[in-house]
Formats: C-alpha cells, structure tokens, sequence
C-alpha cells in the first residue's frame, strides 16, 4: 500500500487484519512504523509477499505499478482489491483479466476487483436505485464531473507525467458511472474531448490539459457529457445528473462538507470537501468492507474487473481525442469500446 488513506484499511472492517504494509517511500514507511502497531512493514512489495502469509492484498499505489503488483498478488493465489486503473496501457489491464481468469482454475473462490469507489457511495446507490426502478423511463443523458482543487505546491504536474492524462486520472470515476448509469454492455457511437491549460502550463509538454470536456454518443439514442477540471478555488466538486425520458435525478449538485452554513459579514456560505477522500470517505469504507465479505463468503463481486478495463479504453480514447483535436468514430459491431 502506498497512500496514507489506504493505509488505515484495517480500521474499515472489522473481518479483516492488516498484518503487514508496504511503501518504496521512506517517510510512509516511518508513519506506518509509528501508527500502525504490530504490523509489519515493508520497502519492497515483492518481499512483503515472499515473507507474509497473507489471504487479501489491498493496492493503492502509483498507477504505473498496479498491474505488476496485482499480477504477484494474484499468481499467489491471494485476493485482490486494486484501485484503479489497472493500468494506464488497455493492453496490460487486459493481461491482468487473462491471469485472474487463469488463476480460477486453481483457485476458484479468488476475488480481484479495481476499485471504483463511487459505486459505493450512499447517495450514488440511492441515485442508481431510483433510476433502475424505472419510474422516471429510460435514461437519455448522462453528465458528470469531477472537479479536483486547484494545487499549487508543484506536486500534482510532477505527479499528472505518469497518471495516464486528466481522463484516466481525473474523469475514470464518471466513465465508470456513465457505464453503469446506461448499461455495461451500451455501445458507443462516437467520443470527442478538448481541453484547455489553463494554470498547469506544464501539463502542455506532456500533451495533458487541467480542465476538459468530453462528449460520448452511444448507439441507441444516449449521450453523456464529461467535465474534469483540476484548478477548483474552493475544494472538491464532484456532481452527476441521469436525465430521464420522465424526470432527473441529481447527485452533488450543490457540494458540501457537512451540513453546516454560515452566515456573517461576508454572506453565507459553506465549505466544500477539499480532496476526494474527505468526500468518499464512507465510500471508501463500504468498499473495504463489501470487497471483505465477498472474499469470507464467496460471493459475487459488485463490480467486475472486465467492466475496469473497458473505462480504462474509454479514458484513453478521450485522451487520443483531446490531443488530436479529432471526433472519433466506432462501427456498432465494433468490439474495442
């Protein structure tokens, strides 16, 4: 594990011990060493699994090592919960599909999921529910967001070089809601992005934008509309709209941190979540604990691993969109998205 925030995985379910943590990175190293007591920790991952007898590992770091980690994890046999993406190549992630599906043979009651926390969120249940019951009709269009707050130390341009671009780092969440909003199996028609550089310029030497849009046709009269931004002033905001053939449902339109408002001098106002952990939180929590149980109980996973590497092929023909400058077109027969 790599991040802090995942790193408290044991205090998310109680079914679940973490018995041993990993990080290349000294100073987490130190902050497990003196947080996290009686458990062991680790530089390198390959030596945590060689010396561990471990039955789940969680993966939440750097996206440019997800698939090589998740692919040790899961020749050992080992449960898997991976943040997403699997990786920033289709191909990899399609090679970490084969190998879960090669390893079944042997271990049939493994689990792997890429987690796509939003699935997990009460308010975005409850949204899904509402659509799925059919009362408001058919969803016709989809529209989402994800608005990151604007970093100014430096770290995030360093850090966008090896995220695969602002749609497989930044709008992967809403492709994964769009998807399950309008049907895994829809297909797209056509998919066109632009974007600007905005207050990142050195997001323009790695062909990557800070704010974008993305328009997405699918076959049988559906369209979404994606916004990622990475500049926000106030905190994170993240909104989605499923309009129906009969009503709406509107998740997030009005972010906020907690349910208090202030009024004074200056107006009123309310604070917003300030990185997507503070608004997901709980989110994160259900995840850890649904992924749990389904490895304890050998139940099915809520989300499939395929379904992560289709969104990870849309993400990336954004990508091709947004630097091309160019609308791009797929036969409905066509297999790729």
């Amino acid at each position: 594990m790599g991040k802090r925030h995942a790193i408290n995985f044991h205090t998310l379910t109680h079914r679940a011990m973490v018995v041993a943590v990993t990080s290349p990175d000294q100073d987490e190293c130190k902050w497990a060493t003196e947080n996290l007591e009686g458990v062991r920790v680790y530089l390198d991952y390959e030596e945590m699994l060689a010396k561990e007898d471990l039955q789940a590992v969680v993966i939440a770091s750097a996206t440019a090592v997800h698939a090589v980690q998740t692919l040790s994890a899961i020749e050992k046999g080992y449960h898997v919960l991976c943040e997403k993406p699997l990786s920033q190549d289709v191909a990899v992630a399609h090679s970490v599909v084969d190998a879960y599906k090669r390893s079944l043979r042997i271990h049939p009651k493994q689990k792997v999921m890429c987690g796509f926390s939003r699935r997990f969120d009460a308010s975005y249940r409850e949204a899904y529910e509402k659509v799925a019951q059919g009362d408001y009709g058919r969803p016709v269009v989809f529209r989402s967001q994800t608005a990151d707050l604007h970093d100014s130390s430096g770290f995030f341009v360093n850090y966008a070089k090896t995220s695969g671009g602002i749609f497989v780092d930044c709008s992967i969440h809403d492709i994964d809601l769009m998807l399950w909003f309008l049907g895994e199996k829809s297909k797209i028609k056509s998919l066109q992005a632009i974007g600007v550089t905005a207050v990142h310029p050195g997001l323009e030497a790695i062909k990557d934008r800070d704010n974008a849009i993305a328009t997405v046709e699918f076959y049988g009269g559906r369209i979404a509309n994606l916004y990622c931004s990475r500049m926000m002033a106030a905190g994170q905001e993240d909104t989605t709209e499923i309009i129906c053939q009969r009503g709406s449902v509107r998740v997030n339109m009005e972010g906020r941190k907690s349910h208090v408002d202030v009024h004074d001098s200056l107006g009123a106002r309310r604070e917003l979540p300030q990185h997507s952990f503070d608004r997901f939180r709980e989110a994160f929590v259900t995840e850890a604990r649904e992924f749990t149980s389904c490895c304890l109980d050998n139940t099915p996973l809520p989300v499939k691993l395929e379904s992560s590497v289709r969104a990870l092929a849309i993400g990336q023909a954004l990508q091709r969109s947004l630097v091309s400058g160019d609308k791009v077109m797929f036969d409905e027969l066509d297999a790729k998205l």
